[in-house]
């Protein structure tokens, strides 16, 4: 074989990443970011890789993003809309009942914590690998996390808890709690198994006054 013969195969590819372009080169820079980043995290992961995974050329990338940080925050606000999408589907389940939307959730977020490949929370792990809390990443992190608690305390004061706030602080410690044990314990472990159970008691003690006086 000739070594144009040869060649001809990385040629093809290296054309078809140079013509993926726009929009479509968008997606699969932020799909394969998004893969990346979550399975070995943003530090370890160059834009080489990103690139080489996407299937387009480093050009489409500062194309698209003028930094690596840049793709870093693209990627959390991903992430930042499924997750809320899967919190906002697991209180679909019980309209109307807040101390069953909020156990549900734990239910779910067990399953979702013992699945094959799940790699914890990515707003943790981002939030690990940049330690100035000024920066982007930290701050986009902080406020998801904020967000969250924020729709957790709406809850906590719906179920009509003795204190709300103290309520939905501890099952944000319960929520951390899991991502902790899903990649120290491993999946499906005791202390994730056990999280719904903890989170209905904790809801019923705080609101025992409610139930007393029902």
């Amino acid at each position: 074989m000739s070594q144009s013969e040869s060649s001809t195969p990385d040629k093809a590819a290296r054309r078809a990443r140079t013509q993926t372009a726009g929009p479509q080169a968008q997606e699969h820079l932020l799909k394969a970011a998004s893969e990346l980043f979550y399975e070995e995290g943003v530090r370890a992961v160059g834009v080489d890789a990103v690139v080489e995974r996407a299937g387009v050329n480093k050009m489409s990338l500062y194309r698209q993003f003028s930094s690596k940080d840049e793709l870093v925050l693209a990627y959390l606000d991903r992430q930042d809309m499924r997750f809320f999408a899967y919190v906002e589907a697991s209180f679909d389940k019980h309209p109307g009942d807040p101390a069953k939307q909020l156990v549900q959730y734990f239910e779910d977020l067990a399953v979702r914590a013992s699945a094959e490949g799940y790699r914890g929370c990515p707003f943790v792990n981002v939030a690990v690998e940049f330690p100035d809390a000024s920066h982007a990443a930290r701050r986009f992190v902080a406020d998801n996390k904020a967000r969250l608690m924020a729709r957790i305390t709406t809850l906590a004061c719906e179920t009509g808890a003795d204190d709300p706030v103290a309520l939905a602080n501890a099952l944000g410690l319960l929520i951390e709690g899991v991502y902790a044990a899903s990649q120290t314990y491993g999946p499906g472990c005791g202390p994730i198994m056990a999280a719904p159970r903890v989170a209905a008691q904790l809801i019923a003690a705080a609101c025992s006054k409610a139930v007393a006086a029902a």
